[in-house]
C-alpha cells in the first residue's frame, strides 16, 4: 500500500514529494517528458545531509529527467538483515527488492530492465551489493564513492558504525558479507559503474580491490579511481556523479535494443 504522506516538504527539495510505502518514507521524483521509459532506486548515504558525494549525484540526477525512488532506510547499510531501528518485518534488502520496485511498476508502469540503482557511500556500496545478488532485476548499478569495505571501518570506529556491530559479531563475518563476496562469477550484472578518489581514503582502497576482482573474473565494469592529484574531492564528486547519469543513459539504451 501506498499513499501521499503528509510531511510538507521533501528534505531533498522542493522537486522531490514524499510517499508513504508500507509504512517506510520515500522520496520520489516524477519523470520528464521523454525519460518516461526508465527509472532509477537511489540508495542514501551513512549521513546524506553531510555527504558531498551524496549531493553531488543528487544535483546529477535531479537534471536528468528520470523518474527515482529514493527510500529512507537510516543507517541500515541496505542489508539482508534484520535492522530494528528500520522494520521489524523485512530488511533494507527485501523492502528495496520487493516493495520498491513494485511501486515503481505501479506507479510508473516500469519494470526490469528499466530499472537502475544508484547510490554514494554507503548507499553506493548497497547498490553494487544488490546489483550482484539480484543481476536480473538490477541489471544497471552505478556507485559514486561506495563504502565496500565496511568492516574494516566497523573494526576502526566502532561507534561510529555502531549499527554494523548491531548485525555482525565479528569482523570477519561482516567481510562475508561486503559486495565482493557477492559477485558470482557466472551471473553479474551486465552494466555497472563505480568512480572513488584516493582522497575518501577510508573507501578508496576497496573499490580498487573491487576492480581488480571483477577483472580476475572478466567481468565488464566501468570504473573512474583517481589520485587527486590538486582536483578538490567537490571537483571530483560532481565529475563522478554526471559520469553516472551518462553512463545509466546509455546503458538504459543499450537494454531497450538488447534481444533476449
Amino acid at each position: 500500500m501506498t499513499q501521499l504522506f503528509s510531511e510538507a516538504v521533501s528534505p531533498r527539495g522542493d522537486r522531490w514529494s514524499v510517499i508513504d510505502l508500507e509504512g517506510k518514507l520515500c522520496d520520489i521524483q516524477s519523470p520528464q517528458s521523454g525519460s518516461e521509459s526508465n527509472a532509477l532506486i537511489l540508495l542514501h548515504d551513512f549521513d546524506p545531509a553531510s555527504s558531498p558525494a551524496e549531493s553531488a549525484l543528487q544535483q546529477s540526477l535531479e537534471k536528468s529527467g528520470f523518474a527515482i525512488i529514493a527510500p529512507r532506510a537510516h543507517r541500515s547499510w541496505w542489508l539482508d538483515s534484520p535492522i530494528p531501528s528500520f522494520d521489524t518485518r523485512f530488511t533494507p534488502e527485501r523492502f528495496v527488492i520487493d516493495h520498491v520496485i513494485a511501486e515503481i511498476g505501479r506507479r510508473w508502469n516500469i519494470s526490469p530492465p528499466g530499472i537502475a540503482i544508484v547510490g554514494a557511500g554507503m548507499g553506493g556500496q548497497g547498490a553494487l551489493r544488490l546489483s550482484y545478488r539480484y543481476p536480473a532485476r538490477l541489471p544497471i548499478a552505478a556507485a559514486v564513492c561506495p563504502s565496500i569495505d565496511f568492516h574494516l571501518a566497523m573494526r576502526d570506529d566502532a561507534e561510529t558504525f555502531a549499527a554494523l556491530w548491531n548485525v555482525y559479531t565479528d569482523v570477519e563475518q561482516a567481510r562475508q558479507d561486503t559486495a565482493i563476496l557477492h559477485i558470482h562469477p557466472l551471473n553479474w550484472p551486465r552494466h555497472q559503474f563505480f568512480a572513488a578518489v584516493d582522497t575518501d581514503q577510508l573507501w578508496f582502497d576497496g573499490a580498487v580491490r573491487l576492480r581488480m576482482k571483477l577483472s580476475a573474473l572478466g567481468i565488464p565494469c566501468t570504473t573512474i579511481l583517481e589520485n587527486s592529484l590538486g582536483d578538490s574531492s567537490n571537483t571530483f564528486h560532481h565529475r563522478a556523479a554526471e559520469h553516472v547519469v551518462a553512463f545509466v543513459r546509455e546503458r538504459f539504451g543499450a537494454e531497450s535494443r538488447r534481444i533476449p
